[in-house]
Formats: C-alpha cells, sequence, structure tokens
C-alpha cells in the first residue's frame, strides 16, 4: 500500500475544501442534487469493491443490503420513533447480518457462482419485501414529513444542503474506513484471499473468516447509505431500493472508475452519477434507460483502451509528467536523471 506523500495530502485537501464550499455557491437544488449522488454512488463502490475489488467476490446482490438498510431505518423511525441517526447504524446492522447468513452457505462458491448466488439473494429479498404487507408490501410506503427537528429527523425541505453534508460524511467515513482496513492486517489477507485462495489457505489462512470480514464489511456501508436514501426520498417499495438495476450500477460505476483502488470508485462515481442524472433530465421519458445504454457504452470503451478503469488511464500520464519532471531536476542539478 502506497505512502501519502504531501502533494496528495495539499491536492486532496484542496479537494475538500472546493466540496465544502459548493453547495454555498452552487445553491440550485439540481447542482447539490447531482453531487448528493456522486458522493452516494462514491460510498457504494468503495462498500462493493471491498469484496468485488479486494476479496474477489464478484456480487450482484448489493441492492440487497441498500434496502434491507433502506427499510430497517424506515421501519424504526415510524414505529418506534427513533431518529434515523440511529436507524442507521441499525440499518447497517442488519445488513451485515443478511450478508453473514449469505456468506456461510456460499462459502465454497467463486467467481460466477457467487455472482449468480447473490443475484439469487436479491430476487428473493425483493420477492419477500414485496409481498410482506407489514412494511408496505407492493405498494410501497411513504415517510412522514416533519419540519420542527430537520437534523434530528434528517429531513431538510427548503434546501438540500444538509443531505450534502451529511452524504458527504458518510462517503469521508467510508473512504478512511477503507484505506485503514486495506492497509491493515485484513487488507493483507483480503489480497491473498483474491490472489491465491488455495495458496493462502495451505499457508494457514483462514478464507472463510476473511470472506464473512470482507462481506461484513460491504454490507454495514451499503445499508447505511440506503439508510441515508430513505430520509433523502422519503418514500420506499421494493423495485426501487431492491431492483437489479441499483446493484448494477453499482458494480459498474466500480469497475469503471477502477476496481482494487480506494480512488477508482469514486472516480467512477463523479463520471457516471453526473452522465446518469443529467441524461433523465435532458431527455426526460424518452431518456429511460438510456444511462444504462451509455453505462454500457463507455465500459465498452474504457475496457478496449484501458480494462482496469478510469484511475489507471489517469495515472499513466501523471506518471510521465512526474519522471519528466524528476529527469529534467536531475539534469539542472547537474546529477544523474
Amino acid at each position: 500500500m502506497k505512502r501519502l506523500t504531501s502533494p496528495k495530502i495539499m491536492l486532496m485537501g484542496l479537494v475538500l475544501v472546493i466540496l465544502l464550499l459548493y453547495p454555498f455557491f452552487l445553491k440550485s437544488s439540481f447542482a447539490q442534487h447531482v453531487m448528493i449522488m456522486v458522493f452516494m454512488y462514491a460510498s457504494l463502490g468503495l462498500a462493493w469493491d471491498v469484496i468485488g475489488g479486494h476479496a474477489n467476490l464478484f456480487s450482484f446482490g448489493q441492492a440487497a443490503f441498500f434496502g434491507v438498510g433502506a427499510y430497517t431505518s424506515t421501519m424504526l423511525y415510524m414505529k418506534l420513533g427513533l431518529t434515523p441517526w440511529v436507524g442507521m447504524f441499525a440499518g447497517g446492522g442488519m445488513a451485515v447480518l443478511l450478508g453473514l447468513m449469505i456468506g456461510f452457505p456460499t462459502s465454497n462458491l467463486r467467481g460466477h457462482y457467487f455472482a449468480i448466488a447473490s443475484l439469487a439473494l436479491l430476487v428473493v429479498m425483493e420477492a419477500l419485501f414485496t409481498n410482506w404487507t407489514f412494511i408496505g408490501g407492493a405498494k410501497g410506503i411513504s415517510i412522514p414529513v416533519v419540519n420542527d427537528r430537520p437534523w434530528l429527523d434528517m429531513q431538510f425541505h427548503q434546501t438540500k444542503t444538509g443531505y450534502y453534508f451529511i452524504i458527504m460524511g458518510l462517503l469521508l467515513i467510508t473512504m478512511i474506513t477503507t484505506w485503514l482496513i486495506l492497509r491493515s492486517w485484513i487488507g493483507f489477507y483480503l489480497r491473498a484471499l483474491r490472489e491465491a485462495p488455495d495458496v493462502a489457505a495451505s499457508l494457514g489462512a483462514n478464507n472463510l473468516l476473511y470472506r464473512l470480514i470482507a462481506i461484513a464489511i460491504s454490507a454495514f456501508f451499503t445499508g447505511w447509505v440506503g439508510s441515508f436514501h430513505a430520509q433523502y426520498v422519503l418514500y420506499l417499495d421494493p423495485p426501487s431500493v431492491m431492483g437489479i438495476d441499483l446493484s448494477v450500477r453499482i458494480v459498474l460505476i466500480a469497475i469503471f472508475g477502477g476496481s482494487g483502488t480506494l480512488w477508482g470508485p469514486v472516480l467512477g462515481a463523479a463520471i457516471l452519477a453526473p452522465l446518469m442524472e443529467l441524461s433523465r433530465v435532458w431527455l426526460g421519458g424518452l431518456g429511460y434507460g438510456l444511462d444504462h445504454m451509455l453505462l454500457g457504452l463507455l465500459i465498452v470503451i474504457l475496457c478496449l483502451i484501458e480494462p482496469n478503469g478510469v484511475i489507471k488511464l489517469i495515472a499513466q500520464p501523471v506518471n510521465w509528467v512526474m519522471n519528466i519532471a524528476k529527469v529534467k531536476k536531475g539534469v539542472l542539478e547537474g546529477g544523474t536523471p
């Protein structure tokens, strides 16, 4: 794992300042909504990448974790009056429980077999929630609108700035946690699980344990974001929070940006999330499904140019510039370049 250098820290600090000032200069609801979607999909992409990019468990079931988190937070809020801030952790915990429940029976599955199992989980969960009348069933459930406690109830009706900073904070926590995990012994074992699981097992690594750890981490952050999404849209139904299209978008964003890297899913969300939102606004009903076609087209083009994602595509010219700068510095100082 590469260490952070001073130029990288300065660049990240500059980006953070720009993002903090963004909602004060661009105050329109749509401009803030686009960035909220960028932060949300970046968080989801990072969560998926823990299992898909670092543990090599290709999952299409992320929307199940997302939906469970959303419904858990919503039901606790509506039935027990618990603040969504508590519901977010409960939603993440329920998503972890679901992940562990599917992780044990599929402990020996790899590759496309695990992908099929995760897809089956998603289909079963959507069908279950569609027929579960206690949580609204197929007609969905609407969250009551309140105005007296915006931060406690996580409802902001005059502006989206509150939502903006909340999801930005969730993204930062997800990034920092992921970075710390990947630098720890857990990250070492996850990379061993990705590169050579049989060799790792022969050397004494408990592959099942680290598969479950990866699934739990991914499920928690996905359910966490699902809880936020529930308060953001104030309406839930199974197709919107457990649809296969949501899982596909999460996977494509992580792969497009660069799977197996910290910044890849973030970069993928920064490019694809605005594209998805703008295509719907510009084309209206005519644009239904066009965002998926654009995603597919961009993925195909990128695979032909750089199969490892946009992050690798950008890294190449940056490395060339840095190498040229080192050579020039060596020549100017009279040393060996």
